[in-house]
């Protein structure tokens, strides 16, 4: 698996440098010395190139002069999740249906500026943590668990009956969010663009919830949802 971009790769340098493999650098990198550092004290091979081969590893794409080959995402176990949505109060945040790499990539990187969030994938019609979805998350895979389920409707059932309270987004017929009293342990679903959350799951919440819109005609992406939902979870679990 590649990651490459100045902040995915020095972040997975100061935060999880055992998943790297190797580096590649452009010669005259500004950032070598403190790389070719790093890497010395974990054993991690580093590769000074020209720019026209890590742009051709890169496929093209802005790589800025960095690229590292890493070990494939590690998924967590949904149970640990659970646990430490119980026990140190991380918030739950279910995907229902989202197909879009770089959508999942922003939501983890809002995820990881707002701090204590887990997201939870169902293994059939969703996303994976892929390269673009990485590189779109700028590092913040490092501090966003993420665990991949069989039926998410049975995940979120397993995580009520332990006590967590499960919200969902909606676009109409929704609680205002700004009017709401969240429930922690918390629990959040947040369902595709184009067809939101399924009923199946929809009858599973306890409560859902809208943002408020100033164009009823207007949306926003997931991720942009999700950072907006997450920092007013967050505004009231820190009061």
């Amino acid at each position: 698996m590649k990651l490459y971009g100045k902040n995915p790769v020095l972040e997975r340098i100061k935060s999880n440098p055992r998943s790297i493999r190797k580096i590649y650098v452009r010669q005259g990198h500004e950032e070598q010395g403190y790389i070719r550092k790093k890497a010395q004290k974990w054993g991690i091979p580093v590769y000074l190139v020209p720019m026209s081969k890590i742009q051709k590893m890169a496929r093209n794409l802005n790589s800025q002069g960095l690229l590292a080959d890493v070990e494939n995402f590690l998924y967590a176990e949904y149970d640990d999740l659970m646990r430490a949505a119980i026990e140190k109060n991380t918030i739950l945040i279910f995907l229902d249906g989202l197909n879009d790499p770089q959508n999942l990539g922003g939501m983890i990187r809002g995820l990881a500026c707002l701090g204590s969030f887990a997201l939870v994938l169902p293994s059939h019609h969703s996303v994976d943590v892929t390269e673009s979805a990485l590189r779109v998350a700028c590092g913040g895979e490092n501090f966003v668990p993420v665990a991949k389920v069989p039926n998410l409707s049975q995940a979120v059932k397993a995580a009520r009956q332990e006590g967590i309270w499960m919200a969902g987004a909606v676009v109409d017929g929704g609680q205002d969010l700004r009017q709401v009293t969240f429930r922690f342990p918390m629990g959040l679903v947040i369902g595709s663009e184009q067809k939101g959350i399924r009923e199946v799951l929809r009858r599973r919440l306890d409560a859902a919830l809208t943002l408020p819109m100033a164009h009823r005609r207007l949306s926003m992406n997931a991720a942009h949802a999700a950072t907006l939902f997450a920092y007013e979870i967050m505004r009231q679990k820190e009061s």
